[in-house]
């Protein structure tokens, strides 16, 4: 498979924003595939940190320019802007309202067409059990309506080579202590959804989770999580054919959908951020489609959702040819399929306007 790694991983973990644009600039911006598509980009973050980088709304906007009709976005917690003051467990709801704010300047209409963090997805800490409530709606009253539920990354992995990219140090399998669950039965009660982020040797704890919470809305991050560094290099047949029969297992949960994206991070394997010219949509796509197809066959189009996972997947190219590569994937799709995948299912699971 074009862009594989050949185990030859270099060990980077993400390239900074201003070394990204000098990078991304050495090869001329697409022009847009299927440009009145209406999309809603169901996963991006903000974010300002020393080792990534400043990607505020001026950033956005500048990616989401480049001719496709984004007309939408979510935003997905990244523990950006944690208040410093108050009880350790309420600095995630300095996030929402950071994002809030975000949100307000977009909605003005000020800043061009597209409703940025229409929906905001936020942290909070599940491991409180039943505590976790007051959290939970500390950010919805500061969230401006605009409250859909949280993200508890619990991505963990033995090795040192795959651990150093977690966003947080997490036991494994999480998931199945009781009081993880008590927090997450909150959710439920309060009309929350769960943003599942973890590998795929863990997908089996997911659909337990989900199993156990059939009401509660579920949604699978980045098309599970699959790992193609440390250990899972140059394992990829073996490593995609134990994945398809998890994410057949996770489809059987009605409560679950998933994102179709994240595949331009480097913990996918891929070498893309290694070469000195980023890569074309055409060849973006070509390494994407094992990925993408699979979950599409089973979940189906109306609990599937493209997404872009910037500026993480900027790791691999451009927001333009992102989008242009899941065009070309799906580009024998009907007009019906196509507007689920690009903005009837996120619509739906985060009660946004419908294009």
């Amino acid at each position: 498979m074009a862009g594989d790694s050949k185990g030859a991983f270099s060990g980077l973990i993400y390239r900074n924003d201003a070394d990204l644009k000098a990078w991304l600039g050495k090869r001329p911006t697409e022009a847009a595939l299927e440009p009145e598509l209406p999309i809603i980009d169901p996963h991006h973050h903000f974010w300002d940190a020393p080792h990534r980088g400043t990607y505020f709304l001026p950033e956005l906007l500048a990616d989401i320019g480049g001719a496709h009709n984004i007309v939408s976005t979510v935003f997905l917690e990244c523990q950006a802007m944690y208040r410093k003051a108050g009880p350790p467990e309420m600095a995630p709801v300095g996030e929402v309202e950071f994002v809030n704010g975000i949100a307000a300047m977009s909605a003005s209409g000020n800043y061009g067409p597209c409703r940025v963090a229409e929906a905001i997805v936020g942290h909070a800490d599940l491991t409180l059990g039943a505590r976790v409530r007051d959290v939970l709606e500390a950010q919805i009253a500061v969230g401006g309506g605009r409250f859909r539920g949280i993200r508890y990354g619990v991505a963990w992995d033995g090795s040192d080579a795959v651990g150093k990219f977690a966003s947080r140090i997490v036991p494994p399998r999480l998931v199945l202590d009781r009081t993880f669950r008590e927090g997450f039965a909150q959710l439920g009660k309060l009309g929350l959804s769960f943003e599942s982020w973890q590998y795929h040797p863990q997908l089996a704890d997911a659909a337990d989770l989900a199993r156990a919470f059939p009401d509660t809305t579920f949604i699978l991050n980045h098309v599970g999580g699959v790992l193609g560094v440390g250990p899972y290099s140059g394992r990829r047949p073996e490593i995609l054919a134990a994945w398809r029969k998890d994410i057949a297992t996770l489809a059987a949960c009605p409560n679950v959908n998933v994102k179709l994206g994240g595949v331009g991070m480097t913990t996918f394997g891929f070498d893309f951020h290694e070469r000195d010219t980023p890569p074309g949509s055409e060849e973006l796509a070509a390494a994407w489609r094992q990925y993408i197809e699979p979950c599409i066959e089973a979940f189906g189009v109306d609990r599937c959702m493209f997404e872009s996972n910037f500026p993480p997947d900027k790791q691999s190219g451009g927001y333009t040819e992102l989008w242009n590569a899941f065009k070309r994937i799906t580009a024998d799709a009907s007009a019906a399929e196509k507007k689920a995948l690009y903005s009837g299912t996120a619509a739906r699971v985060y009660k946004l306007i419908t294009p």
